[in-house]
């Protein structure tokens, strides 16, 4: 999926509204959801509240699995998706109202999120501690402190990446000459190939000084591999109409791959490390070989996944009713404000004995219908409505 030049000849054509991505770009969302929810019950992971709960094994086993799995392709195919709409864009606006479009899409909501959602939602955790402590001293404090540089973003630093990438996508568009017109190729099976190898050596190097569970300013580097090079993806995928020319038996094929062989791959390592006691931490970076299988693990899934269902909801989820499209037109806002509702339901789900594993299906499931719920009346508020 990887070609020679990084930025795709302009005037590219504009994309008509594509219901299938419109499906999965909500459908990743509510897989945020998910993924908050499992790291406060699985401790795996950074997130503002854990339940610290004991696991046993097969709890351990089943979110070890699913946060790894998860992770390994919905972020990166977040950036994908956003890169396929930015040449379009670009060509539309120019790079002064591109950038200026994009600073307000996409700062605005991290300036709402670092000054009132996140240090409301850590001041409420402080308060269940400490009751009587001052919101307007705690805010003080938060907001001059070192707190906002280090995680004041909370899930909103993927819109400020966003940013960024956007940002540097224009300073080569300003820079560069492409040439104008639209050419169709597709990749084939060794470019894909040479994809995932790219992302997974990228990804390895990265780990060796930035590993699982270090981040700059609350950007986990150790991932940034994966979410640059599929945000370039998605630029060409936009210059070479790759979304609707993959052709079925090409991406079904790449799934398969995925999920069989990345699930018997997975398995095999899995069982492995606990018979030979390897360390966790020789997975999550430095110079191991087990950092390098996991890191190649990661990007040859990512890749087979994202083949897979761009085809599978092609073909399959190209359309919205009503539900799917509500479900759409609130997704954005549901990423912005959904951490308060995830931890206020693991809250209050904190006296209810049952196993880690069913409260977390509880909790996102719970936090999924309340976001989606108060969703349009946060798009009602005037600062939002731009935004949201």
């Amino acid at each position: 999926m990887a070609q020679a030049s990084v930025i795709p000849p302009a005037r590219a054509v504009a994309p008509a509204r594509l219901a299938f991505i419109d499906n999965l770009r909500w459908l990743m969302i509510v897989l945020v959801i998910t993924m908050h929810a499992a790291v406060t019950y699985s401790n795996m992971g950074r997130w503002y509240y854990n339940e610290k709960a004991q696991l046993d094994l097969g709890s351990r086993l089943f979110f070890t699995t699913y946060q790894v799995w998860l992770q390994a392709f919905f972020m990166g195919f977040l950036f994908f998706i956003a890169g396929y709409f930015v040449p379009s864009a670009f060509d539309r606006k120019g790079s002064v109202r591109f950038l200026r479009d994009r600073a307000v899409r996409l700062g605005i909501p991290s300036l709402v999120y670092m000054l009132v959602i996140g240090p409301a939602t850590i001041y409420y955790l402080l308060v269940t501690k400490q009751p009587g402590y001052s919101f307007a001293a705690f805010w003080a404090h938060y907001t001059i402190g070192p707190s906002i540089r280090q995680g004041g973003t909370g899930p909103m630093w993927f819109c400020v990446a966003l940013l960024i990438f956007c940002a540097a996508y224009a300073a080569v568009r300003v820079i560069a000459s492409p040439s104008a017109g639209r050419e169709e190729w597709l990749p084939g099976n060794r470019h894909v190939v040479l994809f995932i190898m790219a992302i997974a050596t990228a990804t390895f190097l990265v780990r060796t000084v930035q590993p699982i569970g270090t981040a700059i300013w609350n950007m986990q580097l150790c991932f940034f591999s994966q979410y640059v090079l599929l945000f370039i993806a998605g630029l060409h995928a936009c210059r070479h109409g790759w979304l609707l020319l993959i052709p079925h038996r090409f991406g079904m094929r790449w799934l398969g791959l995925s999920l069989g062989g990345g699930a018997v791959a997975w398995f095999a390592l899995l069982i492995t490390a606990v018979r030979m006691h390897w360390e966790t931490k020789s997975f999550d970076g430095g110079s191991h070989w087990q950092s390098a299988v996991l890191c190649a693990w990661e990007s040859f899934f990512c890749v087979g996944v994202c083949l897979g269902l761009i085809v599978v909801f092609r073909e399959g989820f190209n359309a919205q009713g009503r539900s799917a499209r509500f479900l759409s037109g609130n997704a954005f806002a549901v990423y912005v404000f959904h951490p308060p509702v995830v931890i206020a339901a693991a809250l209050a789900l904190r006296g209810f004995h049952a196993p880690p594993v069913a409260k977390f299906a509880v909790v996102s499931a719970i936090a999924a219908v309340v976001t989606f719920g108060v969703a349009p009346a946060l798009r009602s508020v005037p600062v939002l409505k731009r935004v949201l």
